[in-house]
């Protein structure tokens, strides 16, 4: 299993403090059976350049890679980590020189939170954009919009080809619980992640969502998600494979 969303590299951004809670973020990760984490820090183009955010991940990311083969097993023992980011939506994104090096390793998948506000056709435009330059723009949490946009402005969004990254919370929340499983009954959803950043108000729980929805749809329900992922395990091995680095 793959957890496509999550604040797992220390210190870079609200997400992990520090290498020891990665680990054992990372403890709950293995105990839940995930094989993979895809870590993808918050990238703000008002804070950082992507240089910047991509040096600053490399070291974190370092850091942690020295604990874990530290461990018994080696980083081997635990999920393999695939490195990424979160980019918050700002203007002048598809024309970002380097944005394509935010996309998630061996990839052309960028994870695009988008403004909590109402969105503008210019919004709109730029990331239907993203795809001239080869990159196939995913919504974080889309759940966290769909009280606040129009439903024309959410289907202009979905008209660009963007895909959908849900939180395992909107499985989890009683009050979202339906309208979560009839949207990935619909196949309205191609990617689910716990959006993790600490061990308490917001660990680690996708594994409890994925129970969900195997006792409500059954598994069947999570095979398009499933292709989905191993096309990402996929491409991050030939990626290595050609020498790619982290």
């Amino acid at each position: 299993m793959l957890d496509f969303h999550s604040h797992l590299i220390p210190g870079v951004d609200d997400g992990s403090r520090n290498v020891a809670m990665s680990v054992a973020m990372l403890d709950m990760w293995r105990e839940q059976g995930f094989d993979y984490i895809c870590a993808t820090p918050h990238f703000y183009a008002d804070v950082n350049t992507p240089s910047r955010f991509l040096e600053k991940r490399f070291l974190a990311y370092g850091e942690l890679m020295d604990e874990l083969n530290k461990a018994p097993g080696g980083a081997k023992a635990y999920p393999g980590i695939f490195l990424g980011a979160e980019v918050h939506y700002f203007r002048g994104l598809s024309s970002c020189e380097d944005i394509n090096k935010l996309c998630l390793q061996g990839t052309n998948l960028l994870l695009v939170e988008m403004p909590f506000h109402s969105w503008s056709d210019y919004m709109i435009r730029e990331i239907n954009e993203l795809s001239s330059l080869g990159i196939v723009p995913v919504a974080a949490h889309i759940e966290r919009y769909l009280s606040i946009q129009t439903e024309s402005k959410l289907n202009d969004l979905l008209d660009t080809g963007i895909l959908i990254q849900c939180n395992a919370e909107f499985f989890l929340t009683f009050g979202t619980r339906r309208k979560a499983l009839r949207m990935l009954k619909e196949g309205r959803i191609q990617f689910l992640g716990s959006d993790a950043h600490n061990l308490t108000s917001r660990a680690p729980n996708l594994g409890d969502a994925i129970k969900l929805i195997e006792k409500k749809l059954g598994s069947d329900a999570l095979s398009d998600i499933r292709d989905n992922e191993d096309n990402i395990i996929e491409a991050r091995r030939i990626y290595f494979e050609r020498g790619g680095v982290a």
